[in-house]
């Protein structure tokens, strides 16, 4: 600490001193109370937080296991809608796909990129 610390800490407790000596005493002893009653919840806060956090977290480690094995059963599908998907899927791959060398179809993105980009050499 510099001088200039201590004489604003002396400052400080000398300005203290003085306001705690013109207190009335009603005042004094409110905040002696709300003192005493402030410092008894930081003492008794830990173990009461933890007499409530442990059911808490039990309860929710168990609701969130039953939303995890919990699954809803899928309803049935209409038809059109299941034929509309396979169509959807199948919208790329030639008709004889399953015949064709499946090699062929590892690189789908670079083949659509190379569609894409040979316009540019009909241009030359």
């Amino acid at each position: 600490m510099n001088s200039s610390d201590k004489q604003f800490a002396q400052r400080a407790r000398a300005l203290y001193q003085e306001a705690t000596q013109s207190i009335d005493p009603v005042t004094a002893g409110r905040l002696r109370a709300a003192r005493r009653t402030a410092l008894e919840a930081a003492t008794a806060s830990p173990h009461h937080r933890a007499r409530v956090l442990l059911p808490v977290s039990a309860l929710a480690a168990v609701g969130l296991a039953a939303l995890m094995i919990w699954q809803p059963a899928p309803g049935p599908q209409p038809e059109g809608k299941q034929v509309a998907i396979v169509e959807q899927e199948n919208e790329f791959l030639p008709s004889n796909a399953d015949k064709a060398d499946p090699g062929l179809y590892q690189n789908l993105d670079f083949y659509s990129w190379l569609a894409a980009n040979d316009s540019s050499q009909d241009k030359r």
